[in-house]
């Protein structure tokens, strides 16, 4: 959001940054906050069996039926508590639509910026995983080809790569589970657990090192229902459940402080949902092969490595920005640059 936003919000002068909302002349408390985010962060798995212990819908018939539901639940309660948060930060006053969608980091300015670098910052995580990945698809293409792989140039290559590529992104428009994991399930969290989420918790009034390390048990809460998924429906043991969403748990602690950090700094949601979508993608970072011959894990070390190298640099927040004095990152006066 704008810094204008930001002192007529906090109804203090500007330099002061985020340190607590006025809402009728009433700071929004750090129990209102954190009440607030534990009923979204239930509400957000409670809600996708509402058509099913609720409504009393009958059991659907297919994969596509059962995921399009989850689909409409999840969108509904998305923006259910999108203005819930506006109703407690107060943001109805402005009339201006623009401030009011900046505060969930909604934006059209520098969206290159917000696409590209989270991007490029969050491949260098998996760079164990894109090295094997590549290594496993030409020994595939060797395979087929036998010497006369030798004698294609690095064009020819590239170019099937790129059409493997569009082949499965034509294969995903079609594909239900896809759409769940690249389009509706980063969109929504991201928009409930960062969005609406940050912006309750920074203006309580707590630290924003607190909010990145704390708050992504939020975002964790949100997946164990899978433990019991995986258990009554895919019938697994109860400890193999525990374990693998024990597993998903660690995982998304970790994502949920890059994904934070990254709305943070950047005051863009986009920012997040790219990454989230290259993370779910591309699934957890690889960091042994035993095929790579060691290849993935030297990857995978140098890209760790030139990630912090390059983290706080490529989140400055002047590059999604057009000044300072204008900045639309949530730290308020940009102190971490």
């Amino acid at each position: 959001m704008t810094m204008a936003a930001v002192a007529a919000l906090h109804e203090l002068p500007t330099a002061a940054g985020i340190t607590g909302m006025s809402i009728e002349g009433s700071p929004l408390s750090r129990s209102v906050a954190l009440i607030a985010c534990v009923v979204m962060a239930l509400g957000y798995v409670l809600v996708l069996y509402v058509p099913t212990f609720v409504l009393r819908l009958p059991p659907s018939t297919s994969l596509e039926s059962f995921l399009i539901r989850r689909f409409t639940c999840a969108l509904v309660f998305s923006a259910v508590s999108a203005l819930a948060s506006a109703y407690l930060l107060g943001i109805g006053r402005f009339r201006d639509v623009s401030v009011m969608l900046s505060v969930y980091g909604i934006r059209k300015d520098h969206m290159w910026q917000a696409l590209v670098f989270p991007l490029l910052l969050s491949s260098l995580l998996y760079t164990g995983s894109l090295v094997s990945k590549l290594l496993f698809l030409l020994h595939g293409w060797r395979g087929r080809a036998g010497n006369s792989f030798f004698d294609q140039d690095l064009c020819h290559i590239f170019v099937a790569a790129a059409r493997i590529s569009l082949e499965h992104a034509l294969d995903c428009v079609h594909n239900m589970v896809a759409w769940r994991n690249y389009v509706v399930a980063p969109f929504t969290e991201e928009l409930v657990f960062r969005a609406c989420m940050i912006p309750l918790l920074l203006c309580s009034g707590f630290h924003t090192q607190s909010i990145i390390f704390f708050g992504p048990i939020f975002f964790s809460l949100a997946h164990l229902h899978h433990c019991m998924e995986l258990y009554y429906q895919q019938r697994y043991s109860f400890l193999k459940a525990l374990s693998v969403v024990g597993l998903q748990l660690g995982y998304t602690v970790v994502f949920g402080w890059y994904a934070t950090f990254l709305f943070i700094r950047t005051g863009n949601i986009i920012s997040a949902i790219i990454a989230h979508i290259f993370c779910n993608a591309v699934g957890l970072p690889i960091v042994f092969s035993p095929r790579t011959r060691g290849l993935a894990t030297i990857a995978f070390i140098v890209g760790l490595a030139s990630f912090s190298w390059f983290l706080f640099p490529a989140s400055n927040p002047i590059l999604y920005n057009s000044s300072l004095e204008s900045c639309s990152c949530w730290q308020g006066c940009c102190s971490w640059h």
